[in-house]
């Protein structure tokens, strides 16, 4: 099947265009940790609910990350240790915060991740970090 692509940018000939090294960077650096939490239960119990994890980004993020946070829905999947397909519905926070804190907030997010594992009772927390500019 034929595949067809866009080429997104400035019609000018390629001399007429900036070079990269010439075009502005907007922003100061930044690191976006992404966690990922889970809410269906090893243990059995109930799955996590949005009341509980709303109050859970209340007591435990909101305190830590006054300054603002993002909360995404998400659905997830994983292979068991058996090599089965296991699927949940999940959330995503997002926190963005000045790369000169990182040292600052690892504990912070460390403990977000513990408090969320040990009231929960989950395996784990996935962390993702990327380092980033913002300009607000």
């Amino acid at each position: 099947m034929p595949v067809a692509y866009a080429t997104l940018g400035s019609d000018a000939p390629a001399g007429a265009r900036p070079a990269a090294s010439t075009v502005a960077v907007r922003g100061k650096a930044y690191i976006e940790t992404r966690l990922f939490f889970g809410t269906e239960r090893p243990d059995g119990g109930p799955d996590v609910t949005d009341r509980q994890f709303l109050a859970f980004v209340d007591e435990e993020v909101t305190p830590r990350f006054p300054r603002g946070l993002t909360v995404q829905d998400g659905r997830g999947q994983w292979r068991d240790s058996h090599g089965v397909i296991e699927r949940e519905r999940s959330y995503e926070l997002i926190l963005l915060y000045p790369a000169t804190e990182a040292r600052l907030r690892d504990p912070q997010i460390e403990r977000i991740r513990n408090a969320y594992e040990n009231a929960y009772a989950q395996d784990s927390v996935a962390r993702l970090e990327e380092r980033t500019t913002a300009d607000f």
